[in-house]
């Protein structure tokens, strides 16, 4: 393996391990479902959670989600994707999703709603009781800017949310992991990401707080840490007998 490769695969490892241990996101016997999309951060979640099912502990197992939106412009290389979780050891489903009227709602929450009631459909049908996304830092720290610009909340994606209707828990392992880590690795190993053309991209308030975000890096190089920081002191950290 390539040094660099090696390098940046151990940091991953290392910020994977610290969220899992920190946030006790797994456990023996758990059956965990990736809602893998084609995507950077679904494919280095696959990559991650295909490593730890081979380790003997905690005893876990794995599959793979891939949902595809009839009303959205996919290039979907099922092909490549199937390979790529043969590769890691995980066994893959496809499931098409449609969404069903409420054209007044915004696109974009009617595309996540739907592709969420697809992920705990599969969820049940395959007797999984955790669903791990591929949430990053970037994602946490532009949900709570968004959720403070907009909203007035000082909250964000929680790296761990237990389900009250039903037995699940979604779990997000790669709360610590930058977004430029997943870049730079996603580069050496020469991910083959899925493309997905949507006309909402550059318009939606995320968009935005991207920007905002690399605007506040210029005036505190340390934003990043700071912000991190605040949402960790209102999270509470599960008991180890929880």
């Amino acid at each position: 393996m390539d040094n660099q490769v090696k390098i940046s695969q151990n940091r991953l490892w290392r910020l994977f391990h610290k969220a899992c241990a920190d946030w006790q996101l797994l456990a023996d016997g758990d059956h965990v479902l990736i809602g893998l999309s084609g995507g950077k951060d679904s494919l280095l979640l696959t990559e991650l959670l295909g490593r730890q099912a081979h380790i003997y502990k905690p005893a876990i197992k794995v599959t793979a989600v891939h949902v595809r939106m009839s009303q959205r412009k996919y290039l979907t290389d099922l092909s490549q994707l199937q390979l790529f979780c043969e590769q890691a050891g995980v066994p893959l489903i496809i499931r098409d999703a449609k969404i069903i009227g409420e054209e007044k709602k915004s696109p974009c929450f009617l595309c996540a709603w739907y592709r969420r009631k697809a992920l705990l459909q599969v969820a049940q049908d395959v007797g999984c009781n955790k669903i791990a996304f591929g949430h990053h830092q970037d994602d946490v720290l532009h949900t709570l800017l968004m959720n403070l610009v907009y909203e007035g909340r000082a909250t964000s994606i929680p790296p761990l949310l237990k389900l009250d209707k039903m037995p699940l828990s979604l779990i997000r392992p790669m709360w610590y992991i930058p977004e430029k880590d997943i870049i730079y690795y996603a580069e050496l190993r020469n991910y083959q990401t899925q493309k997905l053309t949507c006309e909402y991209e550059n318009l939606t308030n995320r968009h935005r707080m991207q920007q905002l975000l690399s605007q506040l890096q210029t005036l505190n190089p340390d934003v990043r840490s700071s912000l991190t920081n605040a949402l960790l002191r209102q999270i509470p950290k599960p008991s180890i007998n929880s």
